[in-house]
């Protein structure tokens, strides 16, 4: 008899199996949707199933280990107080945004603990070692290895000599027994379960570094984020300004928070006050207002500037940098509506200081306002943090934790807010609710 083949090929689409490869399914006419994967073993009809033993949901914690922390706050906090045995955890952004300077620093941490395994399928172990020594992160115990085989990586997760073992990156990394190069889907989806098999086998916690498309998306498919119990997105500008780590999925912990860093000639190091450090430049000018944004959890106060020309074209020109262009457009439409100030023949620049990307819909208020003040020559007459959500009538929505906007803006010296009505009747010292934005630019602009 002749030996059943290791690899069968599927297709994305329809999920039907084919023994060749060929360009074509054969079952849902799709084209270019068959790849690779690894044969799994087929249960027989006539075989009964073996009866699951379960436990209850406090039986399964009473052998619960404690987290690996990593000594790095930012970090340990967005993952929710450290790693978690066993956990596989994907962290992806954009080239040289400092995803490997960042892991290695956090195995060097994780080292002087715990057994450290840096696995690496794109630098040799003398790169990262004089990478290690810039960044003072030299340290004896932490083991480096450098391969691009994913059977290989398996068997020494498997082995459970290491408690943390990091993969740099998944894209580097193939199974023998398929043929295609490594970064296919099929190449990344097999050696992402074999090895995150392998971890939970061992209870290892497994670290992946994944590259990202022109889209900014993780490259690969959606499986991969799936497969994984983490995934963690580090944001921000490559040649400068605040890195911000979010976690898009966690099943041990929020996605709520985000850890904020600043790479320097020491590498990426947390930053204690971010909203001091995005302040510490600011000249009070027209089309400049101060948002009190949050970051996760966490209140943090940025600059959002505003320029307003007369536009030289035939069609006027809007441009933002750190916010959504099509919600520019929206709030220019919508000042245009409802109130007395004519954009239609004006260029409109928007930019959010530092290099952070605001998606949280409360900075609505404080662009409008920083529209209306750039293109009427005025500023604010209170010095006063401004939030809050704006709707296509005009109305300043409520947001979110209003009292922790409040406070940050308080500890770093502003004399008040400038926000929604809040619900309930409560109402706060210096703080200055308004109900539509026609109101909020006729009481707090005014001439220099």
């Amino acid at each position: 008899m002749a030996k059943k083949s290791s690899v069968v090929y599927l297709c994305s689409n329809c999920g039907s199996q084919s023994p060749t490869f060929s360009g074509k399914c054969y079952h849902c006419n799709e084209w270019n949707t068959i790849s690779e994967h690894l044969n799994s073993v087929s249960v027989q009809s006539n075989k009964k199933g073996r009866v699951l033993q379960s436990q209850s949901v406090k039986a399964s914690l009473a052998k619960d280990q404690p987290r690996y922390i990593s000594g790095i706050s930012e970090v340990d906090m967005v993952l929710g107080g450290g790693l978690v045995a066993g956990s596989v955890i994907l962290i992806a952004g954009q080239p040289g945004i400092g995803k490997s300077t960042l892991l290695l620093q956090t195995a060097y941490d994780l080292s002087k603990k715990y057994p450290v395994l840096y696995i690496s399928g794109e630098e040799s172990a003398h790169q990262i070692g004089l990478r290690a020594e810039r960044l003072g992160t030299f340290s004896k115990s932490l083991q480096l290895a450098t391969s691009t085989i994913a059977d290989d990586i398996a068997a020494t997760i498997a082995s459970a000599d290491f408690k943390i073992v990091i993969v740099d990156s998944i894209q580097t990394i193939a199974c023998n027994d398929i043929s295609s190069a490594a970064g296919n889907v099929s190449q990344i989806t097999n050696s992402t379960q074999l090895l995150s098999a392998a971890a939970k086998q061992s209870g290892t916690a497994l670290l992946l570094v994944g590259h990202v498309t022109k889209e900014g998306s993780i490259a690969g498919p959606k499986v991969l984020e799936h497969v994984v119990d983490v995934v963690l997105q580090l944001e921000g500008d490559r040649y400068g300004g605040f890195k911000v780590l979010r976690a898009i999925k966690n099943r041990y912990g929020s996605t709520n928070e985000a850890g904020i860093f600043e790479m320097t000639d020491k590498g990426m190091q947390p930053v204690d006050n971010p909203s001091k450090a995005l302040l510490s430049e600011r000249q009070v000018s027209d089309g400049s207002i101060v948002l009190a944004t949050l970051e996760g959890t966490r209140p943090l106060l940025v600059e959002v500037q505003a320029l307003v020309n007369k536009t030289s074209y035939g069609y006027p020109k809007r441009a933002s940098s750190g916010v959504d262009l099509n919600r520019v457009n929206l709030l220019v439409a919508m000042l245009e509506r409802r109130t007395k100030l004519n954009l239609s023949d004006k260029d409109i620049y928007i930019n959010i200081v530092g290099g952070i990307k605001l998606t949280e819909p409360a900075a609505d208020l404080a662009i409008c306002m920083a529209i209306a003040s750039a293109a009427k020559g005025m500023q604010l007459n209170s010095n006063c943090v401004v939030f809050g959500e704006i709707g296509l009538s005009g109305e300043i929505r409520h947001v979110s934790h209003v009292d922790k906007r409040i406070a940050e803006a308080k500890k770093l010296g502003f004399d008040g807010a400038i926000g929604p009505v809040i619900k309930g009747g409560k109402t706060t010292t210096n703080y200055h609710s308004v109900k539509d934005i026609r109101t909020a630019l006729n009481l707090f602009l005014e001439k220099d």
